[in-house]
């Protein structure tokens, strides 16, 4: 009996799709160019392999963290991908990571095993290694989703920010127009935004008003739960 048993040989690995918004342009995914085989010189989302005494989040934290310098403000695991084909080398289980942060925080370098390292907008990547552009769109599938009962697009923006760039940003990620008004009335009837003394002036308009993240508020609503409907 014991000899019809066959053995595991199977590697755990982390990936991290990180987004980033920068003010009034697309949403950004962060790629490395990685260094070594396989794909050699391809574009991949960062992530490596667990070692035998991490914990998951700790292994995706290094890894993003060696590859290009980035500690996010928001990670959460995704999905696991587990196709036999998924790498060329040997059978490698991954668990995905959805992570945001506002690059105007952080300084991008590469190093590990990666060769460079770049935002890139949803709309433009390029031909991605292994199963990559797959665990993008899962990705990006559920970022759309959460922001409708999680406002954890405050974490894209500058620690304050006027109400047009919040805005923005929701359409940015939904990928399509917004009712301004009732935006805004949601948004405000929740509690979730502070106003400044401070203002911003954008064009040729009046100086806009800005506002901060009411992290209590924040809180008690994710503790509660409620639905943010965007149209």
């Amino acid at each position: 009996m014991d000899s019809q048993k066959k053995l595991q040989d199977i590697k755990v690995a982390v990936d991290a799709v990180i987004f980033g918004y920068f003010d009034k342009k697309d949403l950004q995914i962060l790629l490395i160019k990685r260094s070594i085989d396989p794909f050699k010189g391809g574009w991949a989302i960062p992530g490596g392999l667990v070692l035998d005494n991490e914990n998951l989040e700790d292994a995706v934290r290094r890894e993003l963290q060696e590859e290009s310098g980035i500690k996010p403000d928001f990670l959460e695991q995704l999905y696991t991908f587990g196709n036999v084909d998924r790498d060329p080398r040997n059978r490698v289980i991954s668990v995905a990571y959805l992570g945001l942060v506002n690059p105007s925080y952080h300084e991008l370098f590469a190093d590990s095993d990666a060769e460079d390292a770049q935002w890139f907008s949803i709309h433009k990547l390029p031909k991605l290694a292994f199963d990559h552009q797959n665990i993008i769109d899962i990705a990006l599938k559920r970022l759309r989703t959460k922001i409708q009962y999680q406002p954890i697009g405050f974490n894209l923006l500058n620690e304050e920010f006027p109400f047009s760039d919040l805005e923005n940003l929701y359409r940015t990620i939904i990928g399509q127009e917004i009712d301004r008004r009732n935006f805004r009335k949601k948004i405000m009837s929740y509690g979730l935004l502070n106003e400044t003394k401070n203002v911003k002036k954008e064009g040729s308009g009046r100086p806009g008003k800005l506002f901060t993240f009411n992290q209590e508020k924040y809180k008690e609503w994710e503790e509660q739960g409620f639905y943010f409907e965007i149209k």
